[in-house]
């Protein structure tokens, strides 16, 4: 299966580097650099196509994000962001001082919000819901993506937090069962 993901475009909330989750924030205006590096990615979308599925999460910034790319998505609750339950609204330092060596090694021993475990189950029923030949193009958040790369090449999430997703970036994966091979575009572990 080809899947390619697009992480949202930045929202007020990312540039002040707090915690969305399942908070439903509007992207910010892009700017005209910004704009461009969404026509550099829809020219690399468009050597992907067609697609079978194009979907987005339930939050508006997804199907916004999926807007500027001239797609209209159909909804995918599973794609839904990681809860974060307290530390929605909150700056991302507040999570990492009350758990930060554990979100990085071990996320999947935390629970607030749904749990990690419980995101662990949605990207697998995500996997069990398309079939394996599918070309799909999702329009992402950073959490959810990051828990999909690490359970692809390691068959769990506690290697989430080590990769880095920027807002807009885009990459193709070749996934098969638990694993997955990135195809082009790119992303960083950290």
């Amino acid at each position: 299966m080809q899947i390619t993901l697009v992480r949202h475009l930045p929202t007020y909330w990312n540039e002040l580097n707090l915690l969305q989750g399942r908070r439903d924030i509007d992207i910010s205006p892009p700017s005209p650099e910004l704009l461009q590096e969404v026509s550099k990615n829809k020219k690399f979308i468009k050597q992907r196509e067609p697609f079978d599925y194009i979907l987005s999460s339930t939050l508006k910034r997804t199907a916004q994000t999926a807007f500027y790319y001239g797609y209209q998505p159909e909804v995918e609750p599973l794609l839904d962001e990681y809860d974060f339950g307290p530390f929605e609204g909150k700056p991302k330092e507040h999570l990492m001082k009350k758990h930060g060596n554990d979100w990085i090694e071990t996320p999947l021993k935390i629970t607030f919000g749904e749990g990690i475990s419980r995101l662990q189950e949605r990207i697998m029923a995500f996997l069990d819901n398309y079939p394996s030949g599918s070309n799909l193009l999702l329009f992402s958040h950073g959490t959810w993506t990051r828990a999909f790369l690490s359970y692809c090449r390691y068959g769990h999430l506690n290697n989430m937090n080590k990769f880095t997703v920027r807002n807009n970036e885009c990459l193709t994966l070749e996934v098969s069962g638990r694993s997955c091979k990135v195809n082009s575009g790119g992303f960083d572990l950290v």
